[in-house]
């Protein structure tokens, strides 16, 4: 298991149940583990932070960035997370929702790639 605040814990339980479009999208597509037989989670709690999508398995965070992530503030908290998750040894791709909505197959396409390189390699 992987080490996180239990503050968040509660936190992330609210968090699955406002999913942006864009993450309800891309969840339905990861669930019940569509890609290569692996198991995703949302809204995953891990360090200090609530992650989109975790596949441990993988060592795969996914996030799916809103419109704030472009700010220069949300540029720079974003870097902190992921030098913070890759860390732990973790690899974290981000979407934005743009991507997610009109781009989906490409997106998944990644992530499929992703997840058969970290698993095998």
């Amino acid at each position: 298991m992987r080490p996180y605040a239990q503050s968040l814990k509660y936190r992330s339980r609210d968090l699955r149940g406002g999913m942006s479009a864009a993450e309800a999208r891309l969840w339905f597509l990861l669930r019940r583990k569509q890609i290569l037989n692996v198991p995703f989670y949302r809204q995953k709690p891990l360090l200090t932070y609530v992650v989109d999508f975790f596949a441990p398995a993988a060592g795969l965070v996914i996030e799916v960035d809103g419109s704030q992530h472009l700010s220069e503030e949300g540029l720079a908290a974003d870097a902190r997370r992921t030098l913070a998750l890759e860390s732990l040894g973790l690899k974290v791709v981000r979407f934005d929702n743009r991507q997610v909505l009109t781009e989906t197959a490409a997106v998944m396409e990644a992530i499929y790639w992703i997840v058969s390189e970290r698993i095998r390699g």
